[in-house]
């Protein structure tokens, strides 16, 4: 894309300080150039699906500093990737290190049983955000835990994954 925005950087460091708007600037880039990848963000379903790995407990393994990079264990930084054990389909900083962008905008939860409630929003709505990252608390860093930010926003604790369904 021309230049690496992050604060902090390294080869191995995760991107962050992009926007929900430019991870949808970068996949349409990827999408243009491989476009049997399909990339995109994943759905808020998928990226929980993804980080239990058919686990149900808040954590796909009980030890966080075994997993995760939070504000306990950081030194106030992002670190590379793939230090801390991978869960057990092999992904690794699901938890901790930075916040991800999911394609979805927010929603409140409902009662009853959905399944993949994809949501879209319009153009300026709230978008999801999971996984805690490594200036937060460990009580953050859990596979059900989620937030929101605005699309436009650029901060040092959040980046993104790719998803595919090629």
């Amino acid at each position: 894309m021309g230049s690496n925005p992050s604060r902090f950087q390294g080869g191995k460091r995760p991107v962050e300080r992009v926007s929900w708007e430019d991870c949808q600037e970068f996949l349409a880039a990827c999408n243009r150039k491989l476009p049997e990848l399909e990339l995109t963000l994943p759905t808020e379903a998928q990226w929980e699906y993804a980080c239990r790995a058919g686990t149900s407990t808040p954590r796909y393994q009980e030890n966080v500093d075994a997993i995760a990079w939070y504000v306990e264990n950081s030194d106030g930084e992002t670190h590379d990737v793939g230090l801390k054990q991978a869960n057990a389909w092999g992904l690794h900083d699901m938890l901790g290190n930075v916040w991800e962008w999911c394609q979805d905008g927010w929603r409140d939860y409902v009662g009853t049983t959905v399944v993949d409630p994809a949501v879209s929003a319009e153009t300026g709505a709230d978008r999801v955000i999971r996984g805690g990252g490594w200036g937060g608390s460990a009580r953050l860093v859990r596979s059900a835990y989620r937030n929101a930010f605005r699309p436009a926003d650029r901060v040092d604790l959040l980046g993104f994954r790719c998803s595919s369904s090629a």
